[in-house]
């Protein structure tokens, strides 16, 4: 999943065919780009794939699609697909469908090159530059049919599964989806872009069906905004609701994409009272939408260890038997304070040592015999390098 949420897009593109972005929407993004490698090989073989069910979940994408046979409608699959343009600096994005599909005479469906691009080289709203992502499927995640199927065998036999009630859960905000609307925004991204406030989920919703656009969640993060609004419409909610919670603009950098965006005055006045359709039924009737996390930290764990025991255990007993390793035991404490008592004061010597009897060196006089030790003796006379042992021969003139 890291290779897929844009980690390392050269490495997404050797594995599947398409460059993963950085964005929030990343987790919608990834079941894109599979189902885009999915359909690419399929279509070497003369087939092409529907998706049935995409699911984004914990640490893992899953995946149910259908493949067909068909020389005709792998034509189409060209038309599927679609490049992704994503802001640097505010997040928004455009698709680039790599074909197109219009209608011809006789009922005939007629393929072409698509034109583009949608976007400038700079950012309309905020003037910086564009990623370019994908290809990626542009075409519906989910077959609501399907999905309605699995939720009725589901509700029909809750005890099968153990996990029936997250399977509930999650397959409701499926079916809630906006299913022609690729990708996503977040609420806090929308926020922390232009340094403001962040708005209830309720409220922001509630302007984009008041400004006649449609609005849904996603199963893939709980903060998601999918709509078919535009990211004007989208900008110019968020500037209403910067006059209701007003920036500091001194604190601002004129380059910043903040200054920018608000800078422009808003052509849309948002409301943003409370809508009954804009609470979703999923959340309504209480479901167990996202999974919450069972404990602290919790998460992809270390691989196991081939002793057996798990990693995360043997890496917490090391950081026990490693606490405090650079601090010295109290019985090396008490071991050095005596060694140094054994060392004569420079400064009691000097009469400068204002410590007393706290000062860690001795100030008790030297004996003569201590003294003595401490005076190093004349060397020993050197041992003849050629001794006269017995029967050795004498030198010159000598017996």
């Amino acid at each position: 999943m890291a290779v897929l949420a844009g980690n390392s897009g050269e490495t997404c593109y050797s594995k599947y065919g398409a460059m993963a972005l950085k964005s929030r929407a990343c987790h919608e993004m990834a079941l894109r780009i599979v189902l885009h490698s999915l359909d690419l090989h399929a279509n070497c073989y003369q087939r092409f794939v529907v998706p049935l069910l995409s699911i984004s979940a914990d640490f893992y994408v899953r995946i149910f699609v259908r493949v067909f046979t068909g020389q005709a409608k792998v034509k189409a699959s060209a038309s599927k697909q679609a490049l992704v343009f994503q802001c640097v600096g505010c997040g928004a994005f455009h698709l680039q469908r790599l074909g197109k599909a219009s209608g011809a005479s006789g009922g005939r469906v007629k393929f072409s090159a698509a034109c583009g691009p949608p976007v400038a080289p700079e950012c309309e709203h905020c003037g910086q530059r564009h990623q370019l992502g994908g290809p990626m499927w542009a075409e519906p995640l989910h077959d609501l049919d399907f999905v309605g199927r699995v939720l009725e065998a589901v509700s029909a036999n809750p005890g099968r599964f153990h996990t029936a009630e997250r399977i509930r859960g999650v397959l409701s905000v499926v079916a809630e989806e906006l299913l022609d609307v690729p990708l996503y925004y977040t609420l806090d991204q929308l926020s922390s872009t232009i340094r403001c406030s962040t708005p209830r989920l309720l409220q922001l919703r509630s302007a984009l069906l008041h400004a006649g656009f449609r609005v849904s969640l996603s199963h893939a993060c709980k903060n998601a905004v999918k709509t078919d609004a535009p990211s004007s419409v989208l900008w110019d909610i968020m500037r209403c609701w910067e006059k209701e919670c007003p920036v500091k603009r001194e604190r601002l950098s004129e380059t910043s994409p903040a200054f920018r965006i608000l800078s422009v005055e808003p052509r849309l006045q948002a409301n943003f009272t409370i809508r009954d359709d804009a609470n979703p039924s999923s959340r309504q009737r209480g479901l167990k939408r996202f999974q919450a996390n069972p404990e602290a930290n919790w998460g992809p764990r270390p691989r196991a260890r081939p002793r057996g025991k798990a990693a995360g255990e043997a890496v917490e007993e090391r950081r026990k038997l490693l606490q405090n390793k650079r601090k010295e035991p109290e019985e090396d404490l008490a071991q050095r304070a005596a060694q140094l008592k054994t060392f004569p004061c420079k400064r009691f010597k000097e009469g400068t040592c204002q410590r007393g009897e706290q000062c860690c060196y001795s100030h008790s006089p030297l004996t003569p015999k201590a003294t003595a030790e401490a005076t190093p003796t004349d060397c020993p006379e050197a041992p003849d390098q050629n001794p006269l042992g017995p029967g050795a021969a004498a030198g010159p003139g000598e017996d």
